[in-house]
């Protein structure tokens, strides 16, 4: 028989297991030995029910990682059902065709037993500093070059390690012990969020949380609903255009359906760019996770993010384009076009709410890795360092200034960066007069220049975009400046990892956003 809750109780269960998943995501980003998990906060941890379905999602973590470990979950127990799962087991991959499109991006899901049954899952995907081959940028030719593939197989066996995968993973990367700390701070947030669950349940008389889950899901499915059947029902058509700074031109063509008798929006793809050679492809779960991230925040931001309120919204995408890569299209830098597809999913949505819409922004985070050798030889590789430009203007507000929108990560201190590795800034500070004027200014990029100090070459793994096309306005507003990246004051050219020599400087000038109406 379900059990029903009444709404102070359900409430206080719901209240509950948001504490939950953010203890665990606090207890992961805590335990990291990664940079970017433990200082900017590039992860994502949630809750699924026994049937693999996201219930809870922790507050913090990216877009692109929560809402493709909705899916993964499902994914992975496809390959193992939960039923021939014993107390002890963890799932791992970092299949990118599954999960989060990058190699780096490794998934551990915990099952949580009570009374000899699986009740629930804790899963995490987090940013690892390094799985071997091409590292983060966006020069590998295809998938199998860009790192170590981890298909969905048990990291623990009833609780004791599966040695032979431990042994495989940790001899493919160059940095074993952070690999290693990595993956047992993603099965201890498991841990932890497993302990607090056992304990709500033990609290409030629980069994398992399927009745919860029901309730929650189904909540949350009809309210979305309900907010689309509030929207005029129609097509409505948006673009963008991306370069890259080998000067090769993305475009992203979206379509989005409104169907407010069945409340569901289709979201297709169709006439964007094919795949590219370079390691910017998106897969499917990527697209599909800043496709419902960028709908729902404009329809309401206040729902609870789960499988309910995910599923009114599809999303269609040629198959082997540049936003539905298909094996062996290579994908580490896929954040580039993800990032970015809120530019033209807005322009769409502002044709129906122009008060909830904005102007374009700088897109996706720049990314650089620097690696090289100290005096003595011993060899030296940072963990990824973000830096964000612009945000687009909105109606009644301006666009924030280097602010990784959409994304949400932070920007890894400077002195960490400098800690890790023998790089030197000389400069970090905003553009001024980056953003766009309008009735609202865009955002302002920002100007950061290092260098890194040794006496042998070194290279430098990075991730641009916008060079050319700057970040438009809206209904009026003018657009924002272009970026540019140089080293000793001349052009970088390229996708691929550039060689540098002692004392070479780069300089990195981030876009800033379009403004928003027009100037008074």
């Amino acid at each position: 028989m379900m059990k029903t809750f009444d709404p102070i109780e359900l409430e206080v269960l719901w209240q509950s297991l948001i504490a939950t998943v953010n203890e665990q995501a606090k207890a992961l980003q805590r335990a990291a030995f990664s940079p970017i998990v433990r200082e900017a906060g590039d992860l994502a941890n949630a809750l699924f029910d026994r049937r693999g379905r996201m219930v809870a999602q922790a507050i913090t973590g990216t877009p692109g990682h929560i809402n493709s470990l909705a899916r993964a979950g499902a994914a992975m127990l496809e390959e193992f059902p939960t039923d021939t799962l014993v107390e002890g087991d963890v799932l791992i991959t970092n299949d990118p065709y599954k999960t989060a499109g990058q190699l780096l991006d490794v998934t551990v899901l915990s099952p949580v037993f009570l009374n000899g049954r699986v009740i629930a899952f804790f899963g995490s995907t987090i940013h690892h500093t390094d799985v071997g081959g091409y590292g983060i940028g966006a020069g590998g030719r295809d998938c199998f070059e860009e790192g170590l593939w981890i298909p969905i197989i048990r990291l623990m066996i009833a609780g004791e390690r599966n040695t032979d995968a431990w042994k495989f993973i940790l001899s493919n990367v160059r940095q074993p012990d952070h690999m290693a700390g990595d993956l047992h701070a993603q099965m201890a947030s498991g841990e932890v969020g497993a302990q607090r669950l056992l304990a709500l349940c033990a609290r409030h008389g629980l069994a398992d949380i399927e009745d919860l889950a029901d309730e929650i899901i189904s909540r949350s499915e009809a309210a979305t609903r309900a907010s689309i059947r509030e929207l005029p029902a129609g097509t409505y058509h948006g673009s963008a255009v991306l370069d890259l700074a080998d000067g090769s031109i993305i475009n992203i063509v979206c379509a989005i359906t409104v169907d407010n008798v069945a409340g569901e929006i289709v979201v297709d793809y169709a006439g964007s760019s094919p795949a590219s050679p370079h390691g910017i492809n998106v897969v499917k779960n990527y697209t599909h996770a800043y496709t419902t991230f960028t709908v729902r925040s404009v329809l309401n931001p206040d729902l609870p993010n789960n499988h309910g309120s995910l599923a009114p919204i599809k999303m269609e995408a040629p198959e082997g384009s540049i936003v539905n890569a298909v094996k062996p299209q290579p994908g580490t830098a896929r954040h580039v076009v993800g990032m970015f597809l809120p530019n033209a999913l807005l322009k769409a949505l502002a044709q129906i709410r122009p008060l909830q819409s904005m102007a374009e922004g700088s897109g996706a985070v720049w990314t650089m890795q620097v690696s090289g050798n100290y005096p003595d030889g011993a060899p030296f590789i940072t963990a990824m360092f973000t830096y964000a430009g612009g945000v687009g203007a909105r109606a009644t507000k301006p666009g924030l200034s280097a602010c990784s929108y959409p994304t949400g990560i932070s920007a890894v201190p400077v002195e960490v960066v400098e800690a890790s590795a023998p790089i030197h800034f000389l400069r970090k500070e905003l553009r001024r007069g980056s953003g766009g004027a309008g009735a609202q200014t865009g955002g302002l990029g920002q100007t950061i220049e290092f260098t890194v100090d040794t006496d042998r070459g070194w290279q430098l793994n990075a991730v641009t975009s916008r060079l050319s096309e700057a970040p438009h306005g809206i209904f009026g507003g003018e657009p924002g400046a272009a970026g540019a990246f140089t080293v000793n004051g001349e052009p970088v050219r390229t996708q691929a990892r550039v060689a540098l020599k002692p004392g070479d400087m780069v300089r990195l000038d981030l876009p800033g956003g379009g403004g928003y109406g027009e100037k008074n």
